[in-house]
């Protein structure tokens, strides 16, 4: 898949195709549902109300999607009334949300995360909507915004890349080159290291940061499309190829923040911010914790290194955040014309004013205000071979909630158990793959 920058002709999605088989999600949201729906389930809709169940609880996007529900109540007089919930109590939570009484519409994501939900009729077809609101994207965006049998649901709002990010002074300050290869990258652990400074900020309290370590180490050192079949379930994780990945990562963990799995994310990041660490593996949201204009104009990013030459830097993990209508809406004409307002470049700019630390899905949207970061990350994006969606979001969610998620902060702890961390999520998603 590819991003179509203004002025090309449309390209044809690459070979990246969006994960196949359907499996239920059984180990989502066991609990108790926290996550309920605005209002009282048991009453009528009110035409001129519109409810949607947002997992934007940080700061900067509540922000930027408070002011699109705004300008769209003064476009049509429909009011949306957000039910927010934190991030990653949604995240864990969306199954049983879904097959209670959900909000009309929520934030969800592209690929097989909203392929999943969309098979097990947990979310409506917007076919009509895309009727409206197609010409604003490119095929690529299409594609990802369908379910398995060919229909839409997702309507893609903002998409960011994952990179290594740095700040320009302490490169300058130091002597710092961009590493392209791995390499060159240990090379600037060690030297930083030496220098005082704690080269990789890490945080992987909430669990799902290391994911995205994994996936450029793997993609890097084994390629897309063994990614790919891995987690699609089809390759094997105690496969060769799968040690080759941890062990590079065994080489650079001592460079990573010491006490990963204590520390969030936003903590982490404060460490690069306040010029105590070298480097952050994340994605661009990274910027939300430089408030500070001058920090944030000091702000700069480059690509995982290449591992293996056979594939270099070719792939792009690039998550697509939007929205899914839920399965038997209240309100759904008041539903539709959300969705269709979400899919104009009006609603995309609103949001990028706010939050500059995306860039936009549509390709009709104006890109003359991104700062120099957000034409970095479109060029980064727009120029992939192969963008990834990240692992929670490319693979089984019950999968990637009660398996990978553990043992990634296991081998954190202590990555000298690597072969017996393998065998056991090999043993434990055979289980789940072959489970509806």
């Amino acid at each position: 898949m590819h991003l179509h920058l203004p002025g090309q002709s449309v390209p044809t999605p690459s070979r990246r195709t969006l994960l196949r088989g359907i499996g239920g999600a059984a180990a989502l949201g066991a609990g108790i549902p926290l996550l309920s729906a605005c209002g009282d389930s048991g009453s009528s809709a009110d035409p001129k109300t519109v409810t949607l169940g947002s997992n934007a609880s940080d700061a900067v996007p509540k922000k930027a999607f408070a002011e699109i529900y705004a300008a769209f109540k003064k476009q049509s007089g429909v009011t949306v009334d957000v039910n927010t919930k934190d991030h990653n109590t949604f995240q864990e939570q969306i199954n049983s949300y879904l097959q209670g009484t959900p909000d009309d519409v929520f934030n969800w994501f592209a690929g097989y995360r909203m392929q999943f939900f969309a098979s097990k009729k947990l979310a409506s077809p917007i076919d009509d909507v895309w009727d409206k609101i197609g010409d604003n994207f490119p095929d690529a965006m299409k594609s990802l915004s369908k379910g398995e049998d060919g229909k839409y649901y997702f309507v893609p709002l903002y998409t960011y890349p994952w990179a290594i990010f740095y700040r320009k002074s302490v490169f300058q300050q130091h002597g710092y080159e961009v590493p392209t290869t791995w390499d060159q990258f240990v090379a600037l652990c060690k030297k930083m290291k030496k220098d005082g400074l704690v080269p990789i900020a890490f945080g992987d309290k909430d669990a799902w940061p290391a994911l995205g370590t994994f996936d450029q180490i793997n993609f890097r050192t084994n390629g897309y499309d063994f990614h790919v079949d891995l987690m699609a379930g089809k390759a094997s994780w105690t496969d060769a190829k799968v040690r080759a990945a941890f062990d590079h990562w065994a080489e650079i963990l001592p460079y990573h923040q010491e006490g990963a799995v204590g520390r969030t994310w936003q903590d982490a990041a404060q460490s690069l911010v306040a010029k105590k660490s070298g480097m952050y593996l994340l994605g661009t949201f990274v910027g939300q914790q430089f408030t500070n204009e001058a920090d944030r104009e000091d702000l700069d990013f480059f690509a995982f290194p290449e591992i293996d030459s056979a594939y270099g830097q070719d792939t792009v993990e690039a998550p697509t955040d939007g929205f899914l209508l839920s399965k038997a809406p209240k309100n759904r004409s008041g539903a539709i014309k959300l969705l269709e307002f979400l899919g104009s470049p009006a609603a995309e700019q609103i949001y990028l004013k706010s939050d500059p630390n995306v860039v936009a899905a549509s390709t009709k949207a104006d890109t003359s205000s991104y700062s120099t970061l957000q034409k970095k990350a479109y060029d980064m994006i727009s120029g992939a071979e192969h963008l990834t969606q990240f692992m929670d979001r490319d693979s089984r969610p019950d999968f990637t909630a009660t398996v990978m998620q553990p043992a990634l902060q296991k081998f954190i702890r202590d990555p000298k158990g690597i072969d017996g961390l393998l065998s056991s999520i090999e043993r434990q998603k055979k289980t789940i793959f072959a489970s509806s």
